[in-house]
């Protein structure tokens, strides 16, 4: 019994071995198609998106009352919305301010981005006085698709500013 399983052992890695060495025929290569063509270079992603440090946070939310800042491409690029959650209204009041005009800076593309004004809506902005825990927003017209995602931009309103945001 011992010499059955030794020769059953014996005779499978051997067949195996012939079916390996045994040349197959190869597929037929099909021509590979030259790659699409982009509008841009393609950027790598190597920071998380969602995440500002720590340290940024705090100072934001103890220096102007925000904090959950983040800027994302809308409406196929052609807006760029920026938001913000208010913690402390007395301190927030810069942002919400009708009289100061929001832009957004995007230095790598060399552009600086202005809220649109609707003929029967005004500005598209929130400006009403802001209350704890509500999230507020504002939009940037990007008609010409400048501001990409992936760019990292800085928003400017009045004395408040911040830099080196991602767009999501």
């Amino acid at each position: 019994m011992l010499l059955g399983g030794l020769l059953a052992s014996a005779i499978v890695p051997a067949g195996a071995q012939t079916a390996a060495s045994t040349p197959q025929s190869a597929p037929a290569k099909s021509p590979v198609p030259p790659p699409a063509k982009t509008a841009g270079p393609v950027k790598p992603y190597r920071y998380r998106t969602a995440q500002i440090p720590k340290s940024a946070q705090e100072y934001y939310g103890l220096l102007w009352g925000v904090d959950s800042l983040s800027v994302k491409s809308v409406e196929s690029g052609e807006i760029i919305r920026f938001s913000y959650r208010i913690l402390d209204p007395a301190k927030a009041k810069v942002l919400n301010n009708k009289k100061s005009e929001p832009s957004l800076i995007d230095p790598q593309a060399g552009v600086s981005l202005v809220i649109p004004s609707m003929e029967k809506v005004g500005k598209l902005r929130q400006s009403s006085t802001p209350e704890a825990g509500k999230v507020y927003w504002m939009v940037f017209s990007n008609k010409e698709r400048y501001v990409k995602h992936g760019d990292r931009v800085s928003i400017v309103i009045g004395k408040f500013r911040i830099d080196n945001l991602l767009v999501e």
